[in-house]
């Protein structure tokens, strides 16, 4: 679900005008502090297997990494959340820390290091930190949605369809059609799915609450079936922790 400047806002999901060009190339996004809520209250996923880009890695520590990543625990294991110099950039649910370095280096085009190098700039280690706990609390059950800056480098179209799922609160649900026709699209219900699926920050922009129509659970990435089978068992956790269910 992942075009420069706009603002996502989960109470009006108002996009405002570009900072820099738009389009696929490259964008920026932030959530707006409190829109997709705020504080306590009582997640593509797609592997890579192309070459890895290990020289990135080995020659970074020369230059400045384009993002640094660290690890949050989650009901499942681990997840991986990554944030540039703009915010959250990626969190990937269930990739080995190899394919998301190399993948998400590969959609930057630069050198991801993890949170502790030496060549991380420190103003980003907060950054990723308050990430990690919101997203703790998040799975507590202590907190319904996040206030993070997000990096969001997706196209038009897919910027459009996040806003949609940003709008989506906790514990509520839509079929793939019928976000088609909340963010005027009605009849676009395969492309809003691909969006969902090309979804870069999962959990922070929650495509865990769409899913197929008839409150079928739909589909949540993976590249193969034993990665699609993994994939929906984390959109099912997910969906449970907000005491949702959907179909399979």
């Amino acid at each position: 679900m992942p075009s420069m400047g706009s603002w996502i806002s989960a109470e009006d999901a108002e996009v405002a005008g570009p900072i820099g060009a738009t389009g696929a190339t490259g964008s920026v996004a932030c959530i707006l502090p409190g829109s997709i809520s705020a504080g306590p209250e009582s997640g593509n996923r797609t592997r890579f297997r192309e070459p890895p880009l290990l020289h990135l890695r080995q020659t970074a520590l020369m230059t400045t990494p384009i993002a640094a990543f660290t690890t949050c625990p989650a009901p499942w294991g681990a997840l991986h959340v990554a944030a540039t110099a703009a915010g959250i950039v990626a969190v990937d649910l269930g990739a080995e820390t190899p394919d998301f370095v190399d993948g998400l280096a590969r959609r930057l085009h630069g050198p991801v290091l993890p949170a502790e190098d030496a060549a991380v700039l420190a103003d980003w280690r907060p950054m990723l930190g308050e990430a990690t706990r919101q997203i703790g609390e998040w799975f507590a059950g202590l907190r319904r949605s996040f206030d993070l800056p997000i990096d969001l480098r997706v196209s038009d179209w897919d910027r459009t369809v996040l806003a949609g799922a940003a709008r989506l609160h906790f514990g509520e649900t839509a079929s793939y059609g019928e976000l088609a026709g909340r963010i005027g699209r009605p009849g676009a219900a395969q492309a809003v799915g691909g969006a969902m699926s090309r979804n870069p920050v999962p959990i922070l922009i929650p495509c865990h609450r769409v899913g197929g129509a008839n409150g079928r659970l739909g589909g949540y990435g993976g590249s193969t079936y034993t990665d699609r089978l993994a994939a929906l068992a984390i959109k099912r956790r997910l969906l449970a922790i907000e005491g949702a269910t959907i179909r399979d």
